[in-house]
């Protein structure tokens, strides 16, 4: 049965967007701006496909309004409120396991970490003239 809804590959499903929704900020009065689920699945979409912002196909307006939205909302924290929210989510439901473990025999100093001074730091001759 169709009922008319047309649900694209890497955009937000209803359920998605009723979750998120609450956490973006109330737009500022003004002029009209795009719609915040069309610029939050142009968002979605860039960072999916892994396109430029300039290839961000047009039915999500112009990348430029994507862009400027994605940079303000990253600095004003909303996608740290909905990280949180989420997380918030999967550990209710037990869907989070949060003990993480690290092998030290995977760890390996960078190359040029080896070769340092032994006996610590000592005072290096200077390279320009001397005060007497």
């Amino acid at each position: 049965m169709d009922h008319g809804v047309v649900i694209r590959r890497h955009e937000l499903s209803d359920a998605e967007w009723d979750l998120i929704r609450p956490l973006l900020p109330r737009p500022a009065l003004g002029r009209p701006r795009l719609d915040d689920r069309t610029v939050l699945n142009g968002i979605v979409w860039k960072f999916r496909t892994g396109v430029p912002w300039r290839d961000v196909p047009e039915r999500y307006g112009p990348w430029t309004s994507l862009h400027t939205r994605f940079r303000r909302w990253a600095a004003d924290g909303t996608f740290d409120r909905m990280l949180r929210a989420a997380q918030a989510r999967a550990d209710a439901a037990g869907d989070i396991e949060w003990l993480v473990s690290v092998d030290s025999t995977i760890v390996r100093a960078h190359q040029h970490a080896a070769g340092a001074r032994k006996g610590g730091a000592k005072a290096r001759p200077s390279d320009g003239p001397e005060a007497d």
